[in-house]
């Protein structure tokens, strides 16, 4: 194995959203590493200084959300970024659902403006399973749970359904060539139950016959331990970039571990209850409309907003002060607020907003920036008037957006909760919000009662 280099870094990723970004970041903190996840491109000078003792960090991208130009912008500098960092490992980090498409997200695009950058690199590993996450690839074909029963992606009842990116293919290798010519083979988990030595050399035979991305099957620990071990050997001669979930960090971990080379964290303080709580929603998926059912049903106050609204809004500043007022009445009555844009995927605002959106000559795509802009106003609005300890987010886009409305830059891991979604402790540049506990959820995580979790900082 190589010497790590002077920089410490092990570890660095690009999160394609920024619930996801969190994921990551609790894998390498639960493993024992400092890692900062930045909600911006940091500087070089940043990792050197104020965070020079970390040994993994991440950018929280948006590039889920992104077309295939607009990636060519967005990505190219990360992954300089990312590699003239001294990492060992460089990630590209898609959900853990593969969520993606040709013309939104697309990862085959992802990975092809990666090689520009890693040049030299034989091929390019791909790890999407995350069994911790409930998340498995076995025989290339890719399966999530839900309510404990794990679904085929083409049968999810909420991937296959998804508004944005519906999951319509199972197949990783085939669903990953609607979006790239680059060729790709599979290490299944038959042969990945041989030695480390006899997965390398079928490593290496796919590479020989042309494989250009390996996509490694993900089913258990044991394995995935294997698959880490591969991943560390290859990135012994030079910076090794690598695509796909958390399971990614998750299988170096497995590895470290075994080796020796890291001890994992299990303790960290309690972070304790903290109420009353601002939950701020722009998520529309049906895991995230249960527990906002949930919640209402144990004593949140809802406050409902319809986006459709908003579009030609000629007067912003008053809807969001209007809106600020009446979470700010809840709030000083000792209530937790829970402002949402949608409950499940089939409500009816969202066909309202993309119609109103189209008769503006805007995409649907447009939607998490009309809905995550004004959450984050709204917000702002809100912790300006009434300083809170703890707010959590649901929604990758409205993630983003809200915490750019509070001048946050970086994120560490306070506390696990959720898998998936755990409490951060954010860095600010305004001093009002530096140190605000926040808990990002992307659209799958968490169960019913989770914002009775956040609520109660109670982990799983």
């Amino acid at each position: 194995m190589r010497a790590m280099p002077d920089s410490r870094k092990r570890v660095a990723f690009y999160g394609d959203d920024f619930t996801g970004s969190t994921d990551a970041m609790e894998a390498l903190t639960l493993a024992g590493l400092r890692t900062v996840l930045f909600l911006e491109r940091p500087a070089p000078a940043t990792l050197r200084t104020e965070f020079a003792d970390s040994e993994a960090f991440g950018i929280a991208g948006v590039s889920r959300s992104l077309t295939p130009a607009e990636m060519e912008r967005e990505l190219p500098e990360a992954f300089r970024l990312m590699a003239e960092s001294g990492a060992a490992i460089c990630h590209y980090k898609t959900c853990s659902t593969f969520d993606s498409a040709p013309e939104v997200g697309n990862i085959g695009r992802a990975i092809e403006l990666a090689r520009r950058t890693f040049v030299r690199q034989r091929y390019v590993p791909l790890l999407v399973g995350a069994p911790a996450l409930k998340r498995y690839t076995v025989f290339g074909q890719h399966f999530a749970a839900l309510n404990g029963v794990a679904h085929r992606l083409d049968r999810h009842p909420v991937m296959s359904r998804h508004p944005m990116t519906p999951m319509r293919e199972a197949d990783l290798l085939r669903h990953l060539a609607g979006q790239t010519d680059l060729p790709g083979a599979l290490v299944d988990i038959v042969e990945q139950s041989g030695s480390l030595e006899e997965v390398q050399a079928a490593i290496d035979r796919k590479v020989a016959d042309g494989a250009a991305v390996v996509l490694f099957d993900a089913l258990d620990r044991e394995r995935l331990a294997k698959v880490g071990g591969l991943l560390w050997r290859e990135a012994a001669a030079e910076p090794l970039f690598v695509a796909g979930s958390s399971g990614i960090e998750y299988a170096l971990a497995a590895c470290w571990q075994a080796e020796g080379r890291t001890e994992p964290r299990t303790r960290f303080p309690s972070p304790g209850p903290a109420e009353p709580l601002l939950f701020v929603s722009g998520s529309c998926s049906s895991v995230t409309q249960s527990q906002i059912d949930f919640a209402l049903a144990h004593g949140f106050a809802g406050i409902r907003v319809d986006p459709a609204d908003w579009i030609g809004d000629d007067r912003p500043e008053e809807t969001v002060r209007q809106l600020a007022r009446e979470a700010l009445s809840l709030l000083a009555d000792g209530r937790s607020v829970l402002l949402f844009s949608a409950k499940g995927p089939e409500d009816a605002s969202i066909a309202r907003t993309r119609s109103g959106l189209a008769a503006n000559g805007r995409g649907s795509a447009d939607s998490g920036r009309l809905i995550g802009e004004r959450l984050g106003l709204v917000c702002r609005a809100v912790l300006e008037e009434r300083p809170l300890k703890r707010i959590a987010i649901a929604g990758g886009d409205t993630s983003g957006f809200v915490m750019k409305q509070l001048g946050v830059y970086a994120m560490e891991m306070a506390a696990p909760l959720v898998p998936g979604a755990p409490l951060c402790r954010a860095y600010s540049r305004d001093g009002r919000f530096d140190g605000l506990e926040v808990v990002l959820k992307g659209g799958q995580m968490g169960g019913e009662d989770f914002f009775a979790q956040v609520r109660e900082g109670r982990a799983s």
